[in-house]
């Protein structure tokens, strides 16, 4: 396989962040040929270098858009990291439930679903831990930059490899059905979810007021500026006593002081800091 020119590659690399705030490192040159050969292929051009030469003299069109999508990482699991779904059952529904007693509405907001795992996760935990949850409004936007992994995830359906990662067979057999080689998800898992797609450096118009927002593994491919403006954004629909998580290798950390890690801290949970103080007074 041989690698892309380092004046391609720059070009790959300035497109994608301008057009998703994703950082793409020094020397990935690999990386950029193998996840743009095939996209190059099924444009029927010779190589990436053929499809980056007709990029770089062409306003943004739907191939720029399939070359983003693609540099995009989707790599997931069912019940990913498991501490941060331990504290949704152990911590932060108990606690919304006690808050949201009289309006029985709870919102939440996968941001980066990648092909649907995390938010059919939350969904099988609501359903498998908060019977009281029955009759509540509860509702699960998920979202992605790619289409392609959203409409797989709004389809439900996947093989036997992508069940086995992480999926307790406990929950397959009440969740799922088996079409042939596939496993399909339940209608009444599938109408808690809502997917669309979403560029976090593009407009939320799809995103109401919040009470959990899900941004886990995915801020670590932006830079400080971009992780600032969209932290600055969680704030503006995340509700004040709401939860914000992170992947295990994210921090708001010297990023935005408004927002505090608390218990459990391993999960890679956060509050705004004026409610977890206000708290405590």
């Amino acid at each position: 396989m041989s690698a892309v020119s380092q004046a391609d590659f720059q070009y790959v690399r300035e497109l994608v962040y301008t057009s998703a705030a994703l950082v793409v490192e020094s020397g990935k040159g690999y990386l950029v040929e193998s996840r743009l050969r095939p996209v190059a292929q099924a444009a029927g051009f010779k190589d990436v270098g053929a499809m980056v030469a007709k990029l770089r003299y062409e306003p943004y069109s739907r191939l720029h858009h399939e070359v983003v999508q693609a540099m995009t990482t989707n790599e997931t699991s069912w019940f990913r990291d498991l501490h941060p779904y331990e504290a949704l059952k152990s911590t932060v529904i108990p606690d919304l439930v006690r808050r949201r007693s009289v309006e029985q509405s709870i919102t939440l907001w996968s941001a980066a679903c990648s092909s649907g795992q995390e938010p059919y996760s939350v969904a099988m935990v609501l359903r498998d831990s908060f019977p009281e949850l029955t009759n509540w409004r509860v509702s699960i936007l998920a979202s992605d930059l790619a289409e392609s992994v959203v409409n797989k995830a709004r389809e439900g359906r996947y093989s036997q490899l992508e069940v086995s990662r992480g999926l307790p067979p406990n929950l397959m057999a009440r969740y799922f059905t088996n079409d042939g080689t596939q496993w399909v998800i339940k209608d009444e898992l599938r109408k808690m979810v809502r997917f669309g797609v979403i560029n976090l450096i593009g407009p939320w118009t799809e995103v109401p007021n919040v009470d959990i927002v899900m941004l886990r593994n995915v801020m670590i491919y932006f830079d400080i500026p971009t992780k600032q403006k969209i932290l600055s954004r969680v704030k503006k629909i995340m509700r004040p006593d709401g939860y914000l998580f992170l992947g295990n290798a994210e921090t708001t950390l010297n990023i935005d002081d408004s927002f505090v890690r608390v218990n459990p801290t391993r999960a890679g949970i956060y509050q705004l800091r004026s409610h977890v103080e206000g708290q405590a007074k």
